[in-house]
């Protein structure tokens, strides 16, 4: 299903086809799916969307692992996979329920150390790091894989802004209006982002895009779901192609 949904997508004229990364939700959302699995998927059924995760949270993988994963899609998706990463939320005990680390500071400091590892060994250069959750000892991934990397955080805080800036995206949550879209314009140039870097925000399906767009977002997203979904609604919607 989820790689039909993609090609109708891309049929249709959209740019992105994005999912979500969680283990469990909350109550009447109980079959979820592995999202690497349905990233594989979406890559052999489309040719120009982009995909990937939106997001994962870094804290509760193993960056080496991710790594491979990251480049194994960029490559099974000949340059289109993009990497969102986030914290992560306990508030439906997706770290507690598994023995996971709670405390958001200590996976803040975690999704900053796995960061540096990932995008060493994403490199393909020679990777020797020892740091406070990881570590990557003498050792170096084939091939190298360009992954954009965007990074999720809640508006208005300015340590997820400051993290984001230093990679090539930043996933907004928590916007009143489009007139936040300045306040984290104006935010963002005091960091000197790269060329091209994406704001990217999601909205529901009955929102106009125009007025994000205006204000300076380079993606929006429409979110559909997870609630109540209907396949015959899901695909209409998909038909109809972006707004």
């Amino acid at each position: 299903m989820i790689g039909d949904l993609a090609a109708r997508a891309e049929a249709a004229g959209w740019e992105g086809f994005f999912l979500w990364d969680h283990l469990q939700y909350r109550d009447g959302v109980t079959d979820i799916a592995d999202v690497w699995t349905c990233c594989a998927v979406v890559a052999m059924r489309t040719s120009r969307l982009l995909l990937g995760p939106m997001v994962t949270p870094l804290a509760r993988r193993r960056p080496q692992v991710l790594a491979r994963q990251a480049a194994s899609l960029a490559q099974l998706s000949s340059g289109r996979f993009v990497l969102g990463l986030g914290l992560g939320d306990d508030w439906v005990r997706e770290f507690s329920a598994y023995g996971d680390e709670e405390s958001p500071r200590v996976r803040g400091a975690m999704l900053d150390d796995g960061l540096t590892v990932l995008t060493a060994l994403l490199s393909g250069e020679p990777v020797d790091h020892e740091g406070p959750h990881f570590a990557a000892r003498g050792v170096q991934h084939r091939p190298a894989a360009r992954v954009p990397i965007w990074l999720a955080g809640r508006f208005p805080n300015a340590v997820p802004l400051r993290r984001a800036a230093r990679h090539d995206g930043f996933f907004v949550i928590g916007l009143d209006g489009p007139d936040d879209v300045s306040a984290v314009l104006a935010d963002l140039a005091a960091q000197s982002p790269r060329d091209g870097f994406e704001v990217v925000i999601d909205l529901r399906t009955e929102q106009d895009h125009a007025p994000w767009l205006d204000s300076g977002a380079t993606w929006v997203l429409t979110r559909i779901g997870p609630f109540d979904l209907d396949l015959a609604e899901v695909e209409r919607f998909i038909d109809a192609g972006p707004s």
